[in-house]
């Protein structure tokens, strides 16, 4: 093994010790993707898949960062190691984010069995950062019993975490109409549990009562596997439970721990292999585009990669030929405009 192979085994084999600055120094290793990351990873890949991965989704303003700190909280007191992994929206022009959600979460800051990892989208589509869940794997081989992923917070498009997710956690506020958009953008049709947060709020038994009523006419059809970057298949109850709480009290918080519990042994008696599949197949599938690209900017194809790409721009070659050309390049010889 190399030497920087050592040092990447050192860091994954200190981090499922419990030294949580190795485990920190890995963390940022993944989100920039270097190549101590990968070693890492390869180690560490055989002994994950025992954490509770939960996603927390929902349109900004429902309070997932509210309810995310009071989910810790709640397993605290049942003497459970938590992470959370938080990510933040990136500004567009230096990729810079403000990571809101580590100054909220501060009360844990000295707790070892809390570790807060806040991550900024960079660009990245779908609610997510690129590597939340590569950063879910390392926390998952480090021994936390509940990964917490938390996503931006943009709106209704937010469907990747349940590929990422165990179980899926869908936020809705009291009287916003978010429940007709979840619907129309197929938000809640990736949901396992859905909340109606800020229960103390007037109308909220009432949005429970009509998503409720919702949820039960269209049967919360499911997405089916497809191409890369598509929902993949995520078994779940036909009709997913749904609960009220208010985070800033903890009204409710118990419950919702309690059917996450439920979820999870649903998914241990094999309730949740699609589930697994479709991680499995996020994971992979993004593996592969990445290692394409690299390839074809890579030294020995970049100028060639380019030349397609202006030959499109200019309309002399539709995106699908280029696409083939690209493609068939990898197999032998470079692409030709």
């Amino acid at each position: 093994m190399s030497e920087a192979g050592v040092r990447a085994a050192e860091l994954a084999d200190a981090a499922v010790a419990g030294d949580r600055r190795a485990l920190a120094r890995l963390l940022t290793a993944v989100e920039n993707r270097t190549a101590t990351a990968e070693v890492a990873l390869r180690r560490l890949y055989p002994v994950t898949g025992r954490a509770h991965l939960v996603g927390i989704t929902g349109a900004p303003g429902a309070g997932k960062s509210t309810l995310v700190a009071a989910l810790i909280a709640e397993a605290r007191l049942a003497g459970r190691a938590v992470a959370v992994v938080a990510v933040d929206p990136s500004s567009p022009i230096t990729g810079g984010a403000l990571l809101g959600d580590r100054v909220r979460m501060q009360a844990y800051a000295s707790d070892d069995e809390v570790f807060i990892r806040s991550m900024a989208s960079r660009g990245h589509a779908g609610g997510l950062a690129a590597t939340s869940t590569a950063a879910a794997t390392v926390l998952d081989a480090a021994g936390f019993d509940l990964v917490l992923l938390e996503t931006v917070g943009t709106g209704q498009s937010e469907v990747e975490v349940a590929a990422a997710a165990d179980t899926t956690v869908v936020l809705e506020a009291p009287d916003m109409g978010d429940e007709v958009q979840a619907i129309k953008a197929g938000l809640l049709e990736v949901a396992d549990i859905v909340v109606v947060n800020k229960g103390d709020r007037p109308g909220a038994q009432r949005t429970a009562a009509q998503l409720r009523a919702m949820l039960s006419a269209n049967g919360n059809p499911r997405p089916t596997a497809g191409a890369p970057g598509e929902a993949a298949d995520h078994p779940r109850p036909k009709r997913p439970d749904v609960l009220v709480t208010t985070a800033s009290t903890g009204e409710g918080v118990p419950a919702l721990l309690a059917a996450l519990d439920r979820h999870r042994a649903a998914g241990r008696d094999g309730l949740a292999d699609g589930a697994r599949l479709a991680r499995a197949e996020a994971q992979v599938w993004e593996i592969v585009a990445e290692r394409l690209r690299g390839r074809l900017h890579g030294p020995d194809a970049g100028e060639a990669t380019a030349s397609t790409l202006r030959a499109v721009a200019d309309h002399r070659l539709d995106p699908y030929a280029a696409a083939d050309l690209l493609l068939a390049s990898l197999a032998g010889g470079r692409p030709r405009a």
